[in-house]
């Protein structure tokens, strides 16, 4: 099964408002840089597009690292938050509609293709590649 590491980005402007994501994706020598943005959105929903975005890119199930620096993504595979709301009907623990549950529900679809490890990495740090991230989501932002 081939490694790929990937690192996403989402930023967004106002939130709500304009945004963008990014995505690095590596396989042994190849990169690939993808982005885009939409008119109205939230920086969690650009940060679940980036990580949709690099998985859907994929050409075969493949064992992929993604590095975020959103928690909100991290946590929710980490601490297995998305096993309660599918078991509680898409409600969270205080009885409201889990947000975004619509990329959720498709993130969860392409992880089940994949063997997918998340790693929190800091924002705004030096970590090379999540810089290039930041970058290319600003970027893509509409203006």
């Amino acid at each position: 099964m081939k490694e790929v590491i990937v690192y996403t980005d989402g930023a967004c402007s106002n939130n709500p408002g304009p945004g963008g994501w990014a995505a690095v994706l590596m396989y042994g020598r190849h990169r690939k840089e993808i982005s885009g943005g939409e008119q109205v959105t939230t920086n969690n929903r650009m940060e679940l597009t980036a990580v949709i975005k690099a998985l859907s890119s994929l050409k075969e199930p493949c064992r992929v690292k993604i590095h975020s620096d959103s928690a909100y993504i991290v946590n929710c595979f980490k601490q297995k938050w998305h096993e309660k709301w599918t078991r509680n009907g898409w409600m969270t623990a205080s009885k409201k509609p889990v947000e975004n549950k619509d990329l959720w529900k498709q993130l969860l679809e392409l992880t089940k293709q994949h063997k997918v490890e998340f790693v929190k990495v800091k924002g705004h740090s030096d970590v090379t590649w999540n810089n290039r991230c930041d970058e290319l989501a600003r970027l893509a932002v509409p203006r």
